[in-house]
């Protein structure tokens, strides 16, 4: 019983806090990064938001703003959006549209341009679903925009056609496997560098972030990464050839653009991708082509 009650009272003081303390089991994760002296109770902020409207790839398109009051900080940057969604509709006006599903920097979906930069100005290795209101201050004003890249269409708002990226996927094909039973671990043996390098590589989620930030609309570095994924494997030696010219060549003819190493997708990508997959794609291709 004594544990009950001094359960329930300790229950009781935590529910009397207006918000929760941000975090405190982590405080040097990827969304605070604060130190423990510095990690303060939530605050509400008061901002304004400028989001792009825009009714299909053919439409001028234009800005659209509102005042945002009294927002938790230690809301995410898609829960504000839907709060500002809500109250569109409370108005009777139609709701800001753009892409998001898992809402755990897993999927990719998300493709906001926060303030000038690809999923705001989160920390390295962060989404769009990431960012917390905490980032802002109190009077800012902050523009949402779209991906802008010719390959990437605007099918409403904010919400862009990312199937050009399923296209070149597809252009890439399949690697010839033993189909049936699975085999066992150590049955192919690779060394773990070449391993974890694979895996780093097969962690891009494909959200286009890097495409958003090239000047040059550029997507090598999304490219270059799905490549390198199966190059670096035994299992994906047999097609490597003919998977690497194929897919820059369905990356060239949808109407992506070529690389000029300024390094701004490495910059912005959430999953730390980087530019030595594109010197490895160089490779590949060069290997490519003259097998031929």
């Amino acid at each position: 019983m004594e544990a009950v009650e001094r359960f329930d009272k300790l229950f009781k003081e935590e529910t009397q806090l207006t918000r929760p303390v941000a975090f405190l089991t982590s405080p040097n994760d990827q969304t605070t990064n604060l130190p423990n002296d510095q990690i303060t109770m939530a605050k509400n902020i008061s901002f304004t938001i400028k989001f792009w409207r825009q009714n299909g790839p053919k439409d001028a398109g234009h800005f659209d703003s509102y005042e945002m009051k009294d927002i938790p900080d230690d809301t995410s940057f898609l829960e504000m959006l839907d709060i500002l969604n809500e109250c569109l509709i409370n108005e009777g006006k139609e709701p800001f549209v753009f892409d998001h599903d898992c809402r755990e920097g897993i999927c990719g979906m998300c493709s906001l341009y926060i303030n000038g930069t690809p999923h705001g100005k989160t920390e390295r290795g962060a989404t769009t679903c990431q960012l917390y209101m905490r980032r802002f201050n109190d009077g800012d004003v902050i523009t949402v925009e779209p991906w802008r890249s010719a390959a990437f269409p605007v099918i409403k708002d904010c919400m862009v056609d990312r199937n050009a990226f399923d296209k070149i996927i597809q252009a890439g094909g399949y690697t010839t496997i033993r189909t049936g039973q699975a085999q066992d671990a150590n049955a192919i043996l690779i060394p773990k560098e070449d391993a974890d390098e694979a895996m780093d590589c097969a962690s891009c989620i494909g959200c286009g972030a890097c495409v958003a930030a090239c000047k040059n609309g550029s997507a090598m570095l999304f490219v270059s990464s799905k490549v390198s994924q199966l190059a670096l494997l035994p299992q994906g030696r047999v097609e490597a050839a003919r998977r690497v010219k194929n897919m820059i060549a369905k990356m060239d003819e949808l109407g992506f653009g070529n690389c000029t190493n300024t390094r701004a997708c490495e910059a912005v990508c959430p999953k730390n991708e980087t530019i030595a997959n594109i010197a490895r794609l160089n490779r590949e291709m060069i290997k490519a082509k003259l097998a031929d």
